[in-house]
């Protein structure tokens, strides 16, 4: 005999409730929706962002706590967000800065330190920084790609970073434990950073993605904030990286 279940019995309860979610880089994108999908698990949330007038209007959608415009490769800015933060916190996620392609050859010394300072520096200042301010067992998470991994004459310094932020984010998990320390490394997503670098050929490449992709459709920023809120939840998760691109690496170039 078998009992009949409730409407009620099967409801899962909030999984970040009374924590505290800092996302840098939280205005748009991946960002605003992995804030988003922490407000309903019951996070309170703390965004930062460069354009002031997005980010007003990230905390209206999500409803964060506490926000501040600034930019995040600036080490002053960044230092001082962190000494200013009014409580510990238990989550901290970064998505600013955007890929540098190019030829290494060809490439401006200017833009290949921009391209190491918006993902490799970033991510250890992050660290000091958070370092005085996460709670043991709470997390820090990076974005990262997956695309550099095949070696291209395009794509310069981008190759580089995607190559290094792994083994970066592996040595932090140790200096930081038992703060978690982890990495996304997502291919294409649908956000406004994709539509700004692809622009009119970005139609073409959504096409494209959902005839030859596994799973026969674009990855967007929901799916990444799945996965994000997952790592910040499961507690045994440090020092790895984990792939989000819908097979994209599986299907032949």
């Amino acid at each position: 005999m078998t009992t009949a279940s409730t409407p009620g019995s099967t409801r899962r309860e909030p999984e970040l409730v009374g924590q505290t979610v800092v996302v840098i880089g939280g205005s748009a994108g991946i960002g605003l929706e992995t804030a988003r999908r922490a407000r309903a698990e019951g996070a309170d949330v703390i965004l930062t962002g460069r354009n002031p007038q997005r980010l007003k209007q990230a905390v209206l959608e999500v409803g964060a706590q506490h926000s501040e415009a600034f930019d995040a490769n600036d080490a002053a800015s960044l230092e001082r967000f962190f000494r200013g933060l009014p409580t510990p916190i238990d989550h901290v996620m970064v998505t600013a800065g955007g890929p540098h392609y190019g030829p290494l050859l060809a490439i401006e010394l200017e833009d290949a330190r921009r391209g190491l300072t918006e993902h490799v520096l970033l991510a250890i200042q992050v660290a000091q920084g958070a370092s005085r301010k996460v709670r043991p067992g709470g997390t820090l998470l990076f974005m990262g790609g997956t695309g550099g991994r095949h070696p291209s004459a395009v794509l310069g310094i981008a190759s580089a970073v995607t190559v290094a932020m792994p083994a970066l984010v592996a040595n932090l998990a140790l200096e930081l434990a038992p703060v978690r320390v982890n990495l996304i490394a997502a291919g294409f997503v649908d956000t406004p950073l994709s539509a700004s670098l692809l622009g009119e050929d970005l139609d073409r490449r959504r096409d494209e993605l959902r005839a030859t992709l596994p799973i026969r459709r674009v990855v967007g920023p929901a799916d990444v904030a799945a996965l994000a809120v997952h790592i910040m939840t499961n507690t045994a998760l440090t020092g790895a990286t984990y792939d989000i691109d819908g097979g994209q690496q599986l299907v032949a170039r």
